[in-house]
């Protein structure tokens, strides 16, 4: 997600955050900020999908007995088995994954070299007007002083052994369930020590953003001394929509109002299958992303799902005519083409009438095949249309041809 125009902490590794009251009005707001942009030099695209029921047996990393800390906590422990008790009721296969290896990733965020990154952002506040810097910030930041560039790197390259220690055992899990932290603090107790509550409230969250993983905190029934419930869900990267849709099974469990409001949460939690309402689009050339025609398509509502290739059942061509310059798939005899590069968008149904008036001849809309075997809707070419053009199939890819 862009972070043009944010001010960051850990520049190469935090992501901008959502807050919303209900799973659904959370997704629905991150498909709408997922957007690509090219201003932000860590931006990627991301697979916007639907947000659809979890496949059966999905199978969820909890950590182990042994390595689990709830800092003394016996009523956080209980909220958290009874939120795992909820899951093997909807058919979920639980496994149990050393943390270990997680806690020592965790203590990289503030302790290790990522401090130094910290360092960046502030150094010149630092060195002109310290005591603008709230002294617990300034404390922990000014460690960057005492390391090295040498230090930065044995901290890449232990973050490095320590993701490759535990990806077996991710391996073997589709997501984790974690408490979303290992216990409370007062406020109080902040004021005592400001590190360790807010080190402590990390456990579960600190290693995410080192190890390029996705996450979202769920509220789930009150413990039995009043205070919230509350679960995270944690994937590997690109798997925002499968957190989403495991959170939203266990937010429809139980009684509460919608954060600190008066309002229940409702009763309309189901998830219905992949809505059928959007039609997948293949495009090749001026409707991509950044390029001169992608506003047909994000001004109806469209939104990029995917990078994908044609199968080699298709010349390319740079057609004739503009501006704006424009390319064409034709179909030819199997595989006697090229792998030619797509984008796939998903476009809400009701506008695609629209869309297609706006589409010239010799293109048109038809059934595309992908290198992966399977079909969808997107531009091609009538071959007589391609007639004055440029083949460029050899470049496969219309940003290489406009380089």
């Amino acid at each position: 997600m862009s972070a043009t125009g944010v001010v960051p902490a850990c520049k190469s590794i935090e992501t901008v955050s959502i807050f919303a009251l209900t799973v659904e009005d959370a997704y629905a707001a991150f498909r709408v900020a997922n957007s690509y942009d090219a201003k932000d030099s860590y931006a990627r695209h991301i697979e916007n999908t639907e947000l659809t029921i979890p496949k059966p047996n999905l199978k969820v990393g909890i950590p182990s007995k042994d390595s689990i800390q709830f800092m003394g906590d016996a009523a956080q422990e209980k909220s958290f088995y009874g939120s795992v008790s909820l899951l093997k009721e909807q058919g979920y296969e639980i496994s149990e994954i050393d943390f270990t290896p997680l806690y020592e990733i965790a203590q990289m965020l503030y302790y290790g070299s990522w401090v130094a990154e910290r360092y960046t952002v502030i150094e010149k506040l630092l060195k002109t007007n310290p005591d603008a810097i709230y002294p617990v910030t300034k404390k922990i930041i000014s460690l960057a002083e005492e390391r090295s560039a040498a230090d930065t790197f044995r901290g890449f390259y232990k973050l490095k052994e320590l993701i490759r220690n535990v990806e077996p055992e991710l391996s073997k899990v589709d997501v984790l369930c974690v408490p979303t932290i290992p216990t409370f603090y007062s406020v109080e107790d902040l004021e005592a020590d400001p590190v360790t509550p807010n080190n402590n409230f990390g456990t579960y969250t600190n290693f995410v953003n080192l190890m390029d993983m996705c996450g979202i905190a769920v509220p789930t029934p009150a413990r039995e001394d009043g205070r919230p419930g509350s679960v995270t869900i944690l994937a590997a990267k690109d798997e925002d929509a499968l957190v989403a849709s495991v959170a939203s099974s266990i937010e429809c469990v139980g009684v509460r109002n919608l954060g600190a409001t008066d309002w229940q949460f409702g009763d309309k939690c189901e998830l219905s299958e992949a809505d059928t309402a959007t039609i997948e689009l293949a495009v090749c050339g001026a409707h991509m992303s950044d390029l001169p025609l992608n506003k047909d398509l994000t001004s109806r509502g469209a939104t990029f799902l995917r990078a994908a290739k044609s199968a080699a059942d298709y010349k390319f061509y740079a057609l004739a005519g503009g501006p704006p310059s424009r390319p064409g798939m034709v179909k030819c005899a199997k595989g006697a083409g090229g792998e030619i590069e797509l984008e796939i968008w998903s476009m809400p149904i009701e506008k695609f009438g629209s869309f297609m008036k706006t589409i010239p001849a010799p293109l048109a809309i038809g059934s595309v095949n992908l290198s992966d075997g399977s079909q969808v809707n997107g531009f091609i070419c009538e071959a007589a249309g391609a007639e004055g053009g440029e083949d460029i199939t050899h470049l496969g890819s219309w940003r290489q041809y406009i380089k």
